[in-house]
């Protein structure tokens, strides 16, 4: 992979994340890897210092504009130091997996420091099982879920023997600092170019959905469609986990073997993705009942973020990405019900392409000067949620990686929460198994471990119904 040609100034969906967070809310993604054996704390440095210039966003700082006309830009920082980026936890002994549960909402909480570039990882030597440990993040500003995937290509390998890094291409030194009055122009023309972009964005997202509409073949799902669209506009009920966040996280993981879910999509007939939110949506309706919420005629909206990343952006920075109000009734009590609900629902907004068309949203919201965007950011508050709760799905590699020479055995995903979110659940698949990495804000949900015990629950009784009782079979 070449060196990317990334682009100086924010986005306005990439200066979002900035605005939109807060103390509450901090706006980084991140991971939990377990690694084979001990990860040395002087080669992982050395690893990645080695590649930085294939990832140069990495050794970028964000720079607000002087002018406060555009969005911030990222600028090479000179004072960039791998030893503020990679660190190594003090520990009084080998960690258990509860520790290292506790240590990674430890780490993922509070707002990363906006004076140096916008990641760190955190190593811990030695688990009670002999392996090591790394905890990363990384804003959301910086990177979506498929342009994090694209960064794994660049930091791992696919065998123990690293390969050697690819030279530095010869890059010339950085551009001379502006004088005010062009700095000014700068400021000027980037806001205007930011604006023409959203402008063709949203005319792309109409004709998206002028398209859909004029699809013979979806003529019989405009009923469909037309109660998708008006949904968003109402907000849900608030679930036992939607109030107010504090910033301080607690997270809770499972796994699952892929070709078990792969095994209850074909029985039941649907996508993996199908299998997720039908996990998701009844595990939300039996917390709901143990809070004592009436889930009769209530429903779910699940916030699912979809990229609408083209093979020619891979390895690019930045966030390509639309999202999808799913909304699923929590009174459905038969596993079948619900997962046909959900395929359905899920196959009109594919065959519809509505996640281009919500394109058009995002783009009127982004036409908006960025220093109003910027103010609204900081004044931005929902005492009702537009969603329930966040659900992503990144498909990651299915063949072992290592980094540094050590084999990734779990990679366990994180995905950021607030707002009135309490609670949150990203899935990364990597090699044959499905990582649910479940975040919840300490003070909104306390018990998101009895969450997990739910999901565990769920996932084992669908896999139940596509497995023949032998012991029945047998008596």
């Amino acid at each position: 992979m070449g060196e990317p040609k990334l682009n100086r100034r924010m986005t306005s969906l990439d200066a979002t994340f900035l605005y939109l967070e807060k103390k509450e809310c901090p706006m980084h993604i991140g991971s939990t890897s377990v690694f084979e054996g001990a990860l040395d704390l002087a080669t992982l440095k050395q690893h990645i210092s080695d590649r930085l210039h294939l990832i140069p966003r990495y050794t970028q700082k964000v720079v607000p504009d002087p002018f406060n006309i555009a969005h911030p830009t990222w600028e090479d920082d000179p004072e960039f130091d791998i030893d503020n980026h990679i660190s190594e936890i003090e520990t009084d002994g080998p960690v258990g997996d509860q520790e290292l549960t506790d240590l990674a909402g430890e780490k993922l909480s509070g707002v990363m420091n906006r004076d140096m570039p916008l990641w760190e990882l955190f190593l811990i030597p030695e688990l009670a099982n002999g392996n090591s440990a790394m905890i990363a993040k990384v804003h959301h500003c910086m990177v979506d879920g498929i342009s994090g995937v694209d960064l794994m290509k660049v930091l791992f390998d696919i065998s123990p023997q690293p390969e050697p890094a690819p030279p530095k291409s010869t890059k010339a030194s950085s551009p001379p600092l502006l004088d005010p009055t062009r700095q000014f122009f700068d400021s000027l023309l980037g806001s205007m170019e930011e604006g023409m972009n959203r402008f063709m964005e949203m005319q792309a997202g109409m004709l998206y959905l002028a398209s859909s509409v004029a699809d013979p073949s979806n003529a019989e799902k405009i009923p469909q469609m037309a109660g998708v669209l008006p949904a968003v506009g109402a907000p849900p009920p608030l679930l036992p986990f939607n109030k107010p966040c504090s910033g301080v996280r607690r997270l809770a993981w499972s796994e699952f073997p892929f070709s078990d879910a792969r095994k209850i999509k074909n029985e039941m007939g649907g996508t993996v993705n199908d299998v997720v939110l039908t996990v998701l949506s009844e595990s939300v309706a039996r917390y709901s009942v143990e809070h004592d919420f009436d889930v009769e005629g209530k429903i779910v909206r699940f916030m699912v973020p979809v990229s609408l990343r083209q093979k020619d952006k891979r390895g690019s920075m930045g966030n390509l990405i639309s999202i999808l109000p799913v909304e699923i009734p929590l009174d459905i009590y038969d596993f079948q019900e619900r997962f046909n609900f959900i395929n359905e629902k899920t196959g009109i907004m594919k065959s519809t392409r509505l996640a281009e068309s919500f394109l058009t949203l995002g783009a009127m919201y982004s036409m908006i000067p960025a220093p109003l965007q910027s103010a609204i950011g900081q004044v931005a508050d929902t005492p009702v949620p537009p969603f329930n709760m966040v659900a992503t799905n990144v498909p990651g590699p299915q063949i072992p990686l290592y980094l540094a020479g050590r084999k990734l055995l779990k990679q366990y995903p994180y995905v950021p929460i607030g707002y009135g979110l309490g609670l949150g659940c990203a899935i990364f698949s990597y090699n044959r198994m499905l990582y649910f990495g479940l975040s919840s804000d300490a003070q909104a949900m306390d018990d998101v471990e009895r969450f997990k015990e739910i999901v565990d629950s769920v996932f084992e009784e669908l896999l139940g119904l596509c497995v023949p009782d032998t012991k029945s079979a047998n008596g």
